[in-house]
């Protein structure tokens, strides 16, 4: 082990079950760990020298490095916090701006599509007068209706007719609320692929399955997950997806289908209990790793 790093896990709940993990890893590893409520920080912009403060207080605690766990509720402000982290030179383990990418999944979905990385069929619209050629993009229904934000299956919607389709739209356009539109695709049956990524690698993967009733498969949802080995050309997929949004540690989603695996969303704050619990593998730790060699 190298010198003892003081890590900062930003978070609003300490008791969670990712949080405790990186925790208890860190204190195995032989650093130092704390937490940082994001909702009790705030920011002074002085000409004496910018500062992010903690309950009022400027922050006098050394940090090597910030392990970010925001929450999608509070993404705009948890990621002004971290910008003014980065920009006093402190190491965060995701990026602010790999962050914000994530978080907006049209925004995401540039991305892989810029770099050539295989996604379904998507298209985007602003409103109802859009449908109709969305869904012509896209090969026609059933379709799968997803708002720009959204986490754990929330804000996904299978539209099995164009009625069905109008009906959504027409409401999330009088809530100013534009959507992705992609393919359905029929013979991943309900399941899908959830890999970690921590660094430049794979160190986890797992087949998760929805309720017979529900096409999506988060484990949040009611799913269930197995563990999985996927071959390298489908790990290199996973690499590119994270490598794209300048990601260290995330949890990247595909579909397999029948041309192939395809990307559908990266997720910046994978959570970890249910990929440790169906893998085996210690993530904690490997997250623990990846920041002992990005501080050296």
């Amino acid at each position: 082990m190298g010198r003892r790093l003081e890590i900062v896990i930003m978070t609003r709940g300490p008791e969670l079950y990712s949080t405790t993990r990186l925790a208890a890893a860190t204190r195995r590893a032989g650093h130092g760990v704390s937490y940082l409520n994001p909702t009790r920080c705030a920011i002074d912009l002085s000409p004496d020298g910018a500062t992010v403060l903690y309950n009022g207080e400027k922050i006098v605690q050394p940090m090597d490095c910030i392990v970010p766990r925001i929450g999608a509720s509070i993404t705009r402000h948890g990621l002004t916090i971290l910008r003014q982290f980065q920009a006093a030179g402190i190491i965060t383990l995701n990026h602010s701006n790999g962050i914000a990418a994530s978080r907006d999944k049209l925004r995401a979905l540039q991305r892989f599509a810029s770099s050539e990385l295989p996604i379904p069929r998507t298209a985007y619209a602003r409103g109802a007068e859009d449908l109709h050629h969305c869904i012509e993009t896209v090969g026609g229904t059933p379709v799968v209706l997803k708002l720009l934000e959204g986490t754990q299956g929330v804000g996904v919607m299978r539209c099995d007719t164009v009625a069905s389709a109008e009906s959504v739209i027409d409401v999330l356009a009088r809530l100013h609320q534009p959507i992705i539109v992609q393919e359905y695709i029929a013979e991943s049956e309900g399941s899908d692929i959830r890999a970690i990524v921590v660094g430049n690698k794979v160190v986890a993967a797992m087949r998760r399955t929805g309720k017979s009733d529900d096409f999506r498969s988060n484990i949040h949802r009611g799913g269930t997950g197995e563990k999985v080995d996927l071959e390298p050309d489908v790990e290199r997929i996973c690499i590119d997806a994270c490598n794209t949004l300048g990601l260290k540690f995330a949890g990247v989603d595909l579909l397999e289908s029948n041309r192939g695996p395809l990307l559908m969303e990266v997720n910046s704050s994978p959570g970890l209990e249910g990929i440790e619990r169906a893998t085996g593998v210690d993530i904690a730790n490997e997250v623990i790793s990846e920041i002992e060699r990005i501080c050296d």
